[in-house]
């Protein structure tokens, strides 16, 4: 049987709203889908359906405790492994997971994307390429509005508190700190044209020699 040499693993991090989901896309689109395995951290928060829908508001969903990690690292040794795994889904209406999972399966390309990757040392040591996406809070702030609005049906006033609550704080005590982990920051996100060449060269590279 021929083995198959460990996957290529990618993290695309920054804060809420910085344009992490369309870097990522513009490498799925450029490498091709079919050789990657993507997974967002945000589908390893922890199940709350066992709180009321008031306890569920209070909690804190930016602080690294919110979220299974060793869950997300035992995926990626299975997947290095080339071993398929079935990826938790969340419902952020709900802050609470769903029955049904997704199925991943192994790729020559590891793609993680979340605001808290590069925080936890035993994750982001998993990684052979760190990318910070590097936005301003007004641009980020906008952006989870609307998102949070149209898809996650959050009032403007709920939007708000939690963004000053834990959004903010959390950003500033986690997220913008673990950025000194990145070897390579791309202002601006998928719109940044030289870099996301830049790092889809160095993927296409990698996948040719293997």
């Amino acid at each position: 049987m021929t083995e198959h040499p460990r996957p290529f693993i990618i993290g695309v991090a920054g804060g809420t709203g910085s344009g992490k989901t369309t870097v990522s896309g513009r490498i799925q689109e450029a490498v091709g889908p079919e050789h990657i395995a993507y997974l967002q951290h945000d589908s390893y928060y922890y199940d709350h359906s066992h709180l009321s829908p008031e306890e569920r508001a209070r909690c804190n969903y930016d602080h690294p405790d919110s979220l299974d990690t060793g869950l997300l690292i035992q995926h990626l040794h299975s997947l290095c492994r080339w071993q398929a795994v079935e990826v938790p889904q969340y419902d952020f209406a709900r802050h609470a997971r769903l029955a049904e999972r997704q199925h991943r399966t192994p790729a020559p390309v590891i793609l993680i994307e979340g605001i808290l990757i590069f925080v936890e040392r035993e994750l982001r040591e998993l990684m052979d390429m760190r990318i910070y996406v590097d936005t301003d809070a007004d641009i980020r702030f906008i952006r989870r509005m609307q998102r949070d609005v149209s898809e996650r049906g959050r009032t403007l006033e709920s939007i708000v508190s939690q963004y000053l609550t834990t959004v903010r704080p959390m950003h500033l005590e986690f997220v913008e700190p673990s950025k000194r982990y990145a070897d390579i920051i791309v202002p601006e996100g998928g719109n940044n044209r030289v870099a996301m060449e830049m790092i889809v060269s160095r993927v296409q590279a990698i996948l040719a020699r293997r």
